[in-house]
């Protein structure tokens, strides 16, 4: 992998699996999409740091299962696998894509990109108005 990882091992396919499934979960429109924010570095970093061991090893598990069912699919069959998925309860790779897709929701809403241009900010909650007029 191209980060350093201590808990999961990815070998570089793995890795180009994960940037595939990133695009497809949040696409490149007017914002930059999946790809462009490296929300597959953050998935596989907050897995290796943040998961149990339990669920580290679902999730590999899980991403080896849908990668080989889905290696010879263009990304309009992995979109449908993935949807499929969604409907599914149980399972190794349902596991792994609930695990994938909440970390990628996470990183996205927490890049530089949403919190600067989409999230409107303001250091204080909002001014104090001390006298506000009341209809008698």
């Amino acid at each position: 992998a191209s980060i350093v990882l201590q808990n999961i091992k990815l070998s570089p396919t793995d890795e180009d699996f994960l940037v595939k499934l990133a695009e497809i979960l949040i696409p490149k429109t007017d914002s930059p999409g999946g790809l462009e924010l490296n929300l597959h570095l953050f998935v596989m970093k907050m897995v290796d740091d943040c998961e149990s061991p339990e669920n580290q090893q679902v999730f590999v598990k899980g991403m080896q299962a849908l990668k080989d069912n889905s290696e010879s699919q263009t990304s309009e069959d992995l979109l449908t696998s993935i949807t499929t998925l969604e409907g599914q309860k149980e399972g190794d790779e349902v596991a792994f894509f609930k695990i994938f897709k909440n970390r990628a929701i996470q990183g996205y809403l927490n890049s530089e990109y949403v919190m600067k241009n989409k999230l409107i900010y303001k250091l204080i909650p909002g001014p104090y108005q001390a006298a506000v007029k009341l209809k008698a």
